[in-house]
């Protein structure tokens, strides 16, 4: 099969986004290594600093204007214009998507071409091929990231200009991302899975794997397709953006210790607007508190001195869990019973009240019967409404997974009778 062949539509493109005022060798060289394998691409300008060295596609003055700038102009101020040029190609990206144009889209930089480059490809939906070669790549990448697909390559030396190490590191990135646009035209999205299967939502931890990996597996046998995410701050907020995005039928929510982290100070946090995406779209969902025992720390001298005094269990070298307390646990409670009750599609709150997480049950290190009482009557003071159920049950007891991949299902035929 010809490279011609495989190639997406015709009127599809890359996008290449860099600021060619100071990376516009390295930007044609990426895009002319896309052209050898037939695709077709745009070079972006997002500079702001001087005239850019080589002709883009689309000038930086079009990405400004997409910005929306109170006063019309690019910023002088270095900051400010990183900050414009971020928002508007985002704006652009979205709306190049929207219209059918994009192909996929690649950036190249340091810490400026990262951040306007990343907010582009965040703008855009997870499948569309994103990849950012990016001298920061090595280190935390998930403001980056964020709750999308981008792929992020390392160049390994600072990108100025072209050598023997930037070239091969530069054709790598244009190299993979022509495999993975003709992939996806190849298989024109196709991946074995039954498209029709409607899609649920779960959330998972290590010490609530059994009951989800339960509770999945009814949910399968009722014929639905069940999407995990690891409640690690990512991707909860992850799972949040494809709410948004309306794929699933449903939200199996078990997993809530993302909300422990933010407010209690946490290293997993999601972020405030995690538990929001379900009851602001109508979804239904079936929420519980897994995992609400624990706020996450790294190594033993990752904790602030705050917590000194507190409960604590080392998982590993790397991960330091400490046990919430009875005022912590009612502020998790009060949270989540204030977002549930926004909801405007059927909500219901399973508690077990034998325990939240593997190491929260009898024998266990964080067994506190008082702290889970005080999250449930904090809940239930905030949102006296809310449909919120007490089970004699651990978390992970096959009877609690069972019961609550059940009602979900309960819940979701209960939201479509509505809609009818």
């Amino acid at each position: 099969m010809s490279a011609e062949s495989e190639a997406p539509e015709r009127d599809m493109f890359v996008a290449v986004i860099a600021t060619l005022d100071t990376k516009g060798q390295e930007a044609q060289y990426m895009r002319d290594r896309l052209a050898q394998q037939g695709l077709r691409t745009r070079l972006v300008d997002v500079g702001s600093k001087g005239p850019p060295s080589v002709a883009p596609d689309v000038a930086r003055e079009e990405i400004f204007a997409a910005a929306q700038l109170p006063d019309g102009q690019i910023p002088t101020d270095r900051g400010q214009a990183v900050a414009a040029a971020a928002q508007g190609a985002a704006a652009w990206a979205a709306k190049t998507h929207a219209a059918g144009e994009l192909s996929g889209i690649m950036g190249l930089g340091g810490s400026a071409g990262t951040t306007i480059a990343t907010a582009a490809m965040r703008s855009l939906p997870i499948g569309v091929p994103k990849l950012m070669v990016s001298t920061l790549a090595s280190g935390q990448v998930r403001h980056y990231v964020g709750d999308k697909d981008i792929l992020m390559l390392n160049s390994v030396v600072d990108l100025s200009g072209l050598n023997r190490i930037t070239r091969q590191v530069l054709a790598a990135g244009a190299d993979a991302m022509a495999g993975m646009i003709k992939g996806r035209a190849r298989h024109n999205g196709v991946d074995g899975a039954q498209p029709d299967r409607p899609l649920i939502a779960a959330t998972m931890f290590g010490v609530t794997t059994p009951c989800v990996q339960c509770a999945k597996a009814e949910l399968e046998r009722a014929g639905f397709e069940v999407i995990v995410f690891h409640a690690t701050g990512a991707g909860g907020q992850a799972m949040e953006s494809l709410i948004h995005e309306g794929i699933f039928a449903g939200v199996l929510d078990v997993t809530t210790t993302e909300l422990a982290d933010e407010l209690v100070g946490g290293v997993l946090s999601a972020g405030p607007r995690r538990l929001t995406a379900a009851a602001e779209c109508g979804v239904p969902q079936l929420v519980s508190v897994g995992a609400t025992d624990m706020v996450n720390f790294h190594a033993p001298d990752s904790v602030p001195a705050k917590f000194s005094g507190r409960v604590f269990y080392h998982h590993n070298p790397h991960v330091t869990l400490m046990r919430t307390s009875a005022a912590e646990a009612a502020r998790i409670g009060h949270d989540m019973g204030k977002k549930l009750i926004t909801a405007r599609g059927p909500v219901r709150v399973l508690i077990p009240m034998r325990g939240v997480s593997a190491i929260d049950q009898v024998g266990q290190p964080f067994d506190d019967p008082h702290v889970r009482a005080a999250l449930v009557a904090a809940m239930r003071a905030a949102a006296p409404q809310l449909d919120v159920v007490e089970f004699d049950y651990h978390i992970n007891d096959p009877a609690f997974a069972l019961a609550a991949a059940q009602q979900l299902i309960g819940l979701i035929n209960q939201g479509q009778t509505v809609a009818r």
